[in-house]
């Protein structure tokens, strides 16, 4: 998303605050120490034999039997070094083993920065309980400016939270005052509200997200969150919508009202599929489980126990590190083993290659792979039931033609509808921590692939970024046929954002920004239309189907610039598109929603959306 938004408030982040650099390196020091000193023999809620597998020096493992200080000393530690981190290197990974943690006279408080992950081990939400909370607050970018806009790439999975402590405005509720890239998932919240802006630093502010599956929450206070997916949840109430909010397969979810309130409701999920997760079984062996694919579902699968899918025991995965080479790791995939890799930042300088059905590629902490050399750091053969879970994939100074490629669309490609290869959390970034190129983010050559909450961005904030700096064209292409699409984000491209080639696709929610840094509209349009849209569906396609999408723009390098539309399809009975909307959010003008329907946003509304409810 953008750091620029529909207010005054929401500026680029270009600095940090100063760290407490020695206190953060005692406090962690102090934390480590005490979780050494954790008894083997201590009460726990799992069997002894559980212990950590060597998961690298930034999986932090924590026990119920420790003490509420030694845990916090811990995870502030971390917060403090990531809180500002929003274009660094590290990458962390918090789990907590099956218990319960912290009282009403002690709860347990913890604040959540960049690339870092949060996650029970249970085999149930509800095997993990946080007594207290599990925050995200806006992001102080100075005194006056706070804002949660740019609180991307983190996460928090597979616990119950049971709210209470802290005081005032911060009791009310779980706070996870997040944008894109940073998915709740497995999430079970009791005792309070969820609330998805922080209205207590420096008053309610804009927020950008965001994407929920698979939890159970209380009500939850929508508030400033601009656009929202949730999938597959159960819900005690949704207080308010900005532009575009989308439910599929949401039981409490508000009904269809769109676009007033812009609400887009769908009562089941076309095609669904879940994250895998770790977890310590009964035994205290560690397990990956793989929940299995549905289609038509709705509510969490966890509701009557275990969630319907495979275990694979951790032994199975080759446990990766930053420092090991893409031919090691190429090496134990063509030997069987699925793929974990641990936090860290992974150079690729050829593609590590997926050509076995059904292996899991899990990602801890927000791991990451940068591209060296022009090489596409991920790809998937053609092979049905691969999982690619938690995944970022950075561009390198060289182009890379894509940076992930699904499947080499030839005529023996094999899929299967009931077992669809899937990405799930993967963020695709170009440009940000350094200047990147590529042509594509993310090309889905394989039919019946499944994306769910993907985010390519090509930065408007941060290192190496400008037009001809970190140059890439397209976000996402698609030319697979029944492709489907639940929670798809694509910013920035020069070009369309999003091009769908493949037959019967369906997305369910897809959020755009034009790119913000065209220079003037004569390098800015083609074949005699102005710019390109956010979202384009092939001509020669003739069944697609979309719900709850919305493009905006704000060229501020030349106001002036037009762009034709935001969406744009053939015009044909089987292509369908429902709740539409453009947003100006402060330069440009967008002339048309969908093809030639739908009117102007400009300047002389900023952060009105224009809306079509259906197209054709």
């Amino acid at each position: 998303m953008t750091s620029r938004s529909a207010g005054p408030t929401s500026t680029p982040a270009r600095g940090r605050r100063a760290r407490r650099a020695a206190a953060v390196l005692a406090a962690l020091a102090t934390a480590v120490a005490l979780v050494a000193l954790v008894s083997p023999g201590s009460a726990s809620a799992v069997p002894r034999t559980a212990a950590a597998p060597d998961l690298g020096p930034n999986v932090r493992v924590y026990d119920p039997s420790m003490s509420v200080a030694a845990i916090r000393a811990s995870v502030d530690a971390i917060y403090e070094e990531q809180v500002d981190n929003e274009m660094g290197a590290l990458r962390y990974t918090l789990l907590f083993k099956p218990g319960t943690y912290g009282t009403r006279e002690e709860p347990l408080i913890v604040q959540v920065g960049y690339y870092t992950e949060v996650a029970g081990l249970g085999a149930l939400p509800t095997d993990v309980v946080i007594n207290g909370h599990v925050d995200v607050y806006n992001r102080c970018l100075a005194p006056d400016n706070c804002i949660a806009l740019n609180n991307f790439w983190r996460s928090l999975s597979n616990l119950t939270i049971n709210v209470m402590g802290l005081s005032d405005c911060r009791a009310s509720g779980n706070f996870w005052a997040a944008s894109q890239a940073a998915p709740m998932r497995r999430v079970n919240i009791v005792g309070g509200n969820l609330t998805l802006m922080d209205y207590c630093t420096a008053g309610p502010q804009f927020a950008s997200g965001g994407f929920i599956a698979d939890s159970r929450t209380g009500f939850v206070v929508n508030g400033s969150q601009q656009q929202y997916l949730v999938r597959n949840s159960e819900i005690g109430g949704w207080s308010n919508a900005v532009w575009n909010q989308v439910f599929s397969g949401v039981d409490g979810a508000p009904a269809t009202s769109f676009p007033s309130p812009p609400y887009t409701t769908l009562v089941t999920t076309p095609v669904s599929r879940e994250r895998p997760f770790l977890y310590v079984d009964a035994d205290g062996t560690w397990q990956v489980r793989v929940p299995s694919a549905t289609a038509d579902s709705s509510g969490v699968t966890w509701a009557n126990g275990q969630t319907p899918g495979r275990s694979i025991p951790l032994s199975d995965f080759f446990v990766a590190r930053p420092t090991d080479s893409v031919t090691t790791i190429n090496s134990q995939l063509a030997r069987g083993k699925h793929l974990l890799l641990t936090p860290g930042v992974y150079d690729t300088d050829r593609s590590i290659t997926v050509r076995r059905a059904d292996t899991v590629v899990l990602a801890m902490g927000l791991a990451s792979l940068t591209a060296r050399g022009g090489a596409v750091p991920l790809v998937i053969g053609d092979v049905p039931g691969v999982v690619v879970g938690g995944l970022m994939v950075d561009a390198g100074p060289v182009s890379s033609p894509a940076l992930v490629r699904v499947g080499s669309g030839r005529a023996a490609t094999r899929s299967d509808a009931g077992n669809p290869t899937t990405l799930l959390d993967v963020f695709l970034r170009v440009g940000g921590p350094f200047a990147g190129r590529a042509t594509v983010g993310l090309e889905v050559n394989s039919d019946h692939t499944l994306l769910d909450d993907i985010w390519a961005w090509r930065a408007d904030h941060g290192q190496g970024v400008g037009w001809t700096v970190n140059p890439a064209e397209h976000g996402v292409v698609v030319n697979g046929d029944d492709v489907t699409a639940t929670g798809l984000f694509s910013e920035h491209f020069r070009e369309y954002n999003t091009v769908w080639n493949g037959e019967r696709g369906r997305t369910v929610f897809y959020q755009n920004e034009l790119p913000y840094d065209a220079p003037d509209q004569t390098a800015w349009q083609h074949d005699g239309v102005l710019g390109w849209a956010g979202y384009k569906v092939a001509d020669t396609v003739r069944t697609h189907e979309l719900w709850g999408g919305g493009s905006y723009i704000y060229t501020n390098v030349d106001p002036t610039i037009h762009a034709t539309r935001g969406f744009e399809v053939p015009v044909t009975p089987g292509v369908r598109l429902h709740s539409l909307l453009t947003v100006q959010l402060g330069a440009g003008t967008l002339d048309h929603v969908v093809n030639d329907t739908g009117a102007p946003v400009d300047s002389s509304a900023v952060g009105v959306p224009s809306n079509v409810v259906s197209f054709p």
